[in-house]
């Protein structure tokens, strides 16, 4: 009995340096001129990086690619499942995912990370991370080109201007792959190695910029924008630029803080409104997120 309860103790000692582990953060850091180190291990959405003389393994917040190894029996599963395809085609498209992330990185990149623990299986230490080529935001171009899954919402980046404006651009993105039928979308129909109709513009990658930084955004911020930034820093005040929740644009109900354009398309489709007190009506506006936007309506 006295050995069952030592072990019981230990596992959930265990759990608990787990726990504090996976969660344990840094500061958010911009590693600028990163590089790519082919490994064996690598796949579409995990990945050996230089950094400097430091080698560190990075994974992609959001996403997940197919994997490669048929030793991962349950995820394979899983992952074919997801697609609606069969095991051997899944593995087909984590190979081509592999190979579109090194051909992605195969010119010096940007990692920006707060050092969350990816909890890797390799000797060196895994990180999740948002990575931008030359071409933007890679997991956005993975998901757009059906190379990889929308996976890891519990692995919440923490500290950011409103992460969940990025998965919610990612569930458009997952969205419009599925109707093109590219990547692992379109494996019936024979396009694996088709790409998306609509490649990525410079506005992603300068949303990407301000997803992380945005104090540096555009230089001359909207009215509104400059009410949600007054209401930020002082809870207390209200913001003196207020909208009416009737005719407000796409542009302005965006910027709120919490809405993102899922949210701003529901608020203009649920049109017209007897008041902004009818924001509790839109889904997905809950109790706290309806405190935060009232104050900036008529």
């Amino acid at each position: 009995m006295e050995r069952l309860v030592r072990r019981a103790i230990l596992i959930s000692v265990s759990c608990f340096a787990f726990i504090f582990t996976a969660q344990a953060r840094q500061p958010w850091v911009t590693l600028k001129d990163c590089r790519y180190i082919k490994n064996p291990s690598d796949d579409g959405d995990s990945f050996h990086v230089r950094v400097g003389r430091k080698e560190t393994i990075f994974r992609l917040y959001f996403v997940d690619a197919p994997e490669t190894d048929r030793g991962l029996g349950p995820r394979l599963d899983e992952q074919a499942k997801y697609f609606g395809i069969t095991v051997p085609q899944t593995m087909k498209v984590g190979e081509a995912a592999k190979e579109f992330a090194r051909e992605k990185l195969s010119q010096p990149f940007v990692v920006r990370t707060c050092y969350q623990d990816a909890l890797g299986r390799s000797r060196l230490e895994r990180f999740y991370a948002f990575v931008q080529t030359s071409t933007g935001d890679l997991s956005e171009d993975l998901v757009r080109n059906g190379l990889a899954r929308l996976h890891g919402a519990s692995a919440k980046p923490e500290g950011l201007n409103n992460p969940e404006r990025e998965w919610e651009k990612l569930e458009r993105l997952e969205h419009t792959a599925k109707e093109e039928k590219v990547g692992g979308w379109g494996v019936n129909s024979g396009r694996l190695s088709v790409r998306a109709a609509k490649p990525q513009t410079k506005s992603d990658a300068d949303a990407f910029e301000e997803f992380f930084h945005p104090q540096q955004a555009a230089p001359s911020p909207t009215p509104i924008a400059a009410a949600v930034a007054t209401t930020s820093s002082s809870p207390s005040s209200a913001p003196e630029n207020k909208i009416d929740i009737n005719t407000a644009s796409k542009e302005q109900l965006d910027a709120l803080p919490g809405v993102g354009s899922v949210i701003a398309d529901r608020i203009i489709a649920d049109r017209p409104f007897k008041s902004a007190d009818d924001l509790r009506k839109v889904k997905g506006i809950g109790d706290k997120r309806y405190d935060k936007l009232r104050p900036y309506f008529n």
